[in-house]
């Protein structure tokens, strides 16, 4: 029986190495699903932490829903968990992506270079969101293995990942792509909410 310390910094570590696994959420994570999304996603937007765009504290019941809906209804929704959930990573196919974006492949001003053969059959990682205390710890990393496993085995070689630079830059996820080994694909500019967002596309092929 291993007995630890859940307070001491130490933990984090021995959890990634030793207990934390990764899932596919069912709906009985939303609550804490929903509460990890509020430790990063709220008014107060840190750059260095990451952060997810909306403020879900704002409206409990409608975030909950959307967020129960993607449990219900993506492939590829999947928590990290220990003694309780500690992040989660929402990723749609082609198929679902397009059907929440239909203009998404006409308005990215791809690269010139960019091989648009890779759009032929692809998956968008539209929410990775770690609890705000513990970012940069590699949980989010161990979700991406499990994501890579399963695409892998389904036969999809390509990911795309959007990430925000203005109007703040989330420089947490620039990192994440950097060190995932995305290249930049292109770039498009996203009215959200009555603000004027430019995302950068990033993709990484599967092997």
């Amino acid at each position: 029986m291993v007995v630890v310390n859940k307070t001491s910094v130490e933990l984090n570590h021995f959890i990634l190495k030793k207990l934390l696994r990764v899932r596919k959420a069912n709906k009985n994570d939303l609550n804490e699903i929903y509460g990890i999304a509020c430790s990063v996603g709220s008014s107060e937007k840190v750059s260095e932490q990451g952060f997810l765009v909306d403020d879900y504290r704002s409206n409990p019941k409608f975030y909950k829903k959307k967020l129960l809906k993607g449990i219900n209804s993506l492939d590829h929704f999947y928590v990290a968990e220990y003694d309780k959930i500690y992040g989660f990573m929402m990723t749609y196919t082609k198929e679902q992506w397009l059907a929440d974006n239909p203009d998404w492949l006409t308005e990215v001003y791809w690269r010139p270079d960019f091989d648009k053969s890779k759009l032929d059959n692809f998956v968008v990682v539209d929410k990775t969101a770690i609890k705000a205390d513990l970012t940069g710890q590699g949980i989010g990393s161990l979700i991406y293995t499990r994501l890579l496993s399963d695409l892998k085995s389904e036969g999809i070689h390509n990911i795309f990942a959007e990430t925000i630079i203005s109007p703040q830059p989330n420089f947490a996820s620039l990192q994440f792509r950097k060190k995932q080994k995305y290249s930049l694909a292109g770039m498009r500019y996203e009215d959200y909410n009555n603000n004027l967002y430019t995302d950068l596309i990033y993709h990484k092929k599967v092997e």
